[in-house]
Parts: C-alpha cells; sequence; structure tokens
C-alpha cells in the first residue's frame, strides 16, 4: 500500500538535463530483484557509482545537501522510455515522494500515482530559475500541499498545479489498484445482485452444477 500524500516539506533536488529515461532510474539488469528487497539503492545507479560501485562525488544526489533529497525538480520528458514500474520503485524506495518537471513519460506517468509518487507540471522557465536557486543554496526545502494543488518555491512563489480528480483522490487516500477498487465495492455488490435478477437464465446451470 502506498503511503497518502497530503503534503510534504523536503529538500529538492535539482535534475538539470532532459530526457531521464527509465533505465538510468532504474538499469535493466537489476529488474529481476524481488519487490521486498527494495530498490531505493539502484536509482540513478550508473549515474551515481563508477564501474567499482564507488560513488561518484559529483552527482546531485551523492552530495551532502542533497542526499535526504524528498523532492526533484527537473526538466522535460522525465520518466520516459520502457513501461517499466520498478523506475517508480527506485523513486519511492529512496523516499522521494514528489518530482517537478515539465513533462513526463505517458506510462511512467501512470504508474507512479499506484505507488504515492506525486507528479507536478511546471512551465519551463520557472523550473529552470527553481534549478538554479538549489544550486544555489544546497539543502533548500520546497514545500508541496496536493490538497491545495501547489507548491512554494524557494523565493516564496508559490505556484498552482492540475491533477486529475480520481489520481489526487488515489494519492490522498494511499490507494493502489485494489483498494482503488474495492471504494466502489458496495455499488459493485448491488450491480451484481441486480444483473443477477434481471437475467437468472445466465446463472441457472451454474447453481445447477453446484448444488450436485
Amino acid at each position: 500500500m502506498p503511503q497518502p500524500f497530503r503534503s510534504l516539506s523536503a529538500v529538492a533536488a535539482p535534475i538539470d538535463w532532459q530526457n531521464v529515461d527509465t533505465d538510468q532510474l532504474a538499469p535493466v539488469r537489476f529488474l529481476r530483484r524481488p519487490r521486498s528487497e527494495g530498490y531505493g539503492d539502484i536509482l540513478f545507479h550508473d549515474l551515481r557509482f563508477d564501474g567499482e560501485r564507488r560513488e561518484r562525488p559529483d552527482f546531485v544526489l551523492n552530495q551532502p545537501a542533497f542526499r535526504s533529497a524528498g523532492i526533484l525538480v527537473a526538466d522535460r520528458n522525465f520518466g520516459v522510455g520502457s513501461s517499466r514500474e520498478q523506475a517508480v520503485w527506485a523513486l519511492v524506495d529512496c523516499d522521494i515522494r514528489c518530482v517537478i518537471a515539465e513533462s513526463f513519460g505517458d506510462i511512467f506517468y501512470n504508474n507512479a500515482v499506484k505507488h504515492g509518487l506525486l507528479l507536478v507540471r511546471a512551465a519551463p522557465t520557472v523550473l529552470q530559475a527553481e534549478r538554479c536557486a538549489l544550486q544555489a543554496s544546497p539543502g533548500a526545502h520546497l514545500v508541496v500541499d496536493l490538497e491545495a494543488q501547489s507548491w512554494t518555491a524557494t523565493d516564496g512563489a508559490i505556484h498552482g498545479f492540475e491533477i486529475e480528480p480520481g489520481r489526487k483522490r488515489r494519492l490522498l487516500l494511499g490507494l493502489d489498484d485494489i483498494q482503488t477498487t474495492l471504494q466502489d465495492l458496495p455499488e459493485i455488490r448491488r450491480f451484481a445482485a441486480s444483473y443477477r435478477t434481471r437475467r437468472p437464465w445466465l446463472f441457472q446451470s451454474a447453481t445447477k452444477k453446484g448444488s450436485r
């Protein structure tokens, strides 16, 4: 079950390149790892580590001020590439709950809500200014308020964002696919009972078999 997302105040880290793909987020050779083992240590693996698995000090999430980042401020086309759900697992297992970018890969966007990851779209000029501000003030916090559909930049400016009502509800309540369906269980049961009443002949053979 994903953790509910209402508001978040966290260190934000700038991701200064476009087209971050899912193989950068979760390299393909790690994808057979059981979900229970966690994916946080493979996030940006080939960018964070060298061939000897030593940290690259110039990578943003290896820098002391950004190690605890809970928000990423990126560019355009974040999460493009393959449909691997592990890309989202790697982010949330690394305690990143929100990514702010100009645009996202379509499948990545749909996978994110299933695991409590909020994706926020923002204008490229706003994002560029914010990444520059984060580089100038390492460790600065951003505040994201899902209920108000706004985020507060390092300079105090408040920016609104759009989100589909169904996605917002799922994130606020921390619902996965099964729990989302179960929210409508009373209606599903009413429909099933009504359908059986209106079309009893469809269930007669099943009833006879069950009584044998």
